[in-house]
């Protein structure tokens, strides 16, 4: 079964083909600058023997006027020329979507229909710079894969087994029952991901898990016996952790200040908060090389953000490990958790009465797969776990489909 997994952002497009059951991809891909005259095409096609780092790739420049354009690009080559690995748009069974916010509709992987498409719609307004990318990605892959079957992956969906108390906010009923506002959670897929490898690794299908997903937005959530249990993204993607651009927890009285004797406008400050905080707005830089290279040369800025940013994953693993009612393993995943030495060197630092002990030269080290950094003594395991998003879409949609 050839399943194409697609993940479509507000001007870019990440693929990944798959032969399944084999879990190693035929080829994947990235279009970027969809809209501009100079969009760029990445694709790389894997041998099964042969590493990844062996990929033979080919990267192209051209104008993409939208998604559609970028995506028949994708279709040519696939089926033409030296990067070949289908006949036709017609070998393609399965075309699994990412599909941020689900909403309460949809807590599992769902075939696309156009009930499903109508509510992926309606959830527009809860996830405005998403969703219509992911729906646009939905209705150009119907249209040059028309005999595959399109199935949606929602982020929010692992989330979904928060119990009520987790999920509700202490607001007026009908803010909930009327207008659905609760906490959504995000990065499911994600989590999903890395803590079934924890649980693997630990030989432990019930293990107390906290995942730790540390990109340019960065979410965490307590995990048991493969449910989750809390998050720390809530009806949108804000709140929580400190994250590049974003501000992560803030008191409310603050959106009030802002909103009142300060005069800014709601779009001033979804602005403010989205795109001009966290990290950037600490430092300056919302990439944490530039950050670490900051703090490396002594920028005092760049030290108060790393310590902000450590603090307040320390926070969320001393809550979750009371949610949890203990603590198997925490698992660092994403561009930053898998690569950021110091990262995890201090959110470890004195967590000995958690039972976690970090073992620094293990840490320092930089090899492909799971890692495994804990300490001698550490009784909770502290593992690094590579994300990977699109084989557990592909799972996914397999698992529907079975």
């Amino acid at each position: 079964m050839n399943i194409f997994v697609v993940n479509s952002g507000s001007s870019s497009i990440k693929y990944q083909l798959f032969r399944w059951p084999t879990e190693q991809p035929v080829c994947t891909g990235l279009v970027e600058r969809i809209g501009q005259e100079q969009a760029t095409i990445t694709h790389k096609v894997f041998d099964g023997q042969q590493p990844a780092a062996d990929a033979t790739e080919q990267k192209r420049t051209l104008p993409l006027a939208d998604h559609e354009a970028g995506l028949r690009e994708v279709v040519r080559l696939l089926t033409e020329g030296e990067g070949r690995v289908i006949q036709n748009p017609a070998d393609i069974d399965v075309v699994g979507h990412r599909v941020v916010h689900g909403g309460e509709a949809f807590a599992a992987t769902t075939l696309i229909t156009g009930e499903v498409k109508a509510e992926i719609r309606r959830l527009f307004a809860l996830a405005p710079l998403h969703n219509p990318a992911n729906s646009l990605g939905i209705e150009v892959a119907e249209r040059l894969f028309p005999q595959a079957r399109q199935v949606a992956v929602f982020d929010t969906a692992f989330h979904q087994t928060l119990p009520e108390h987790a999920f509700r906010y202490a607001l007026p009923e009908a803010l909930y029952t009327e207008q659905r506002i609760r906490k959504y959670g995000f990065h499911g897929t994600s989590h999903q991901y890395v803590a079934a490898q924890a649980a693997a690794y630990l030989h432990n299908p019930d293990a107390r898990l906290i995942t730790i997903h540390l990109g340019n937005g960065c979410s965490m959530a307590a995990v048991r016996g493969g449910r989750a249990l809390d998050t720390t993204m809530g009806f949108g993607p804000l709140a929580g952790l400190v994250m590049g651009t974003r501000s992560g927890d803030l008191d409310p009285s603050v959106l009030l200040h802002l909103l009142g004797p300060l005069g800014y406008s709601a779009e001033q400050v979804s602005t403010l908060l989205n795109k001009e905080s966290g990290m950037l707005g600490l430092t300056g830089f919302s990439d944490m090389r530039d950050i670490g290279r900051a703090l490396a040369a002594g920028d005092t800025r760049a030290e108060l953000a790393y310590m902000l940013y450590a603090y307040r994953i320390r926070q969320y693993i001393g809550a979750y490990t009371a949610v949890l009612g203990g603590l198997d393993a925490i698992v660092f995943t994403a561009g930053v958790g898998e690569n950021d030495v110091l990262v995890r060197s201090r959110v470890c630092q004195d967590m000995d009465f958690f039972g976690l002990q970090l073992d620094e030269e293990l840490n320092q080290q930089r090899r492909p797969g799971l890692r495994d950094v804990s300490g001698p003594d550490s009784r909770a395991r502290i593992l690094i776990i590579p994300t990977n998003e699109e084989l557990e879409i592909a799972r996914q949609c397999a698992e529907l489909l079975a």
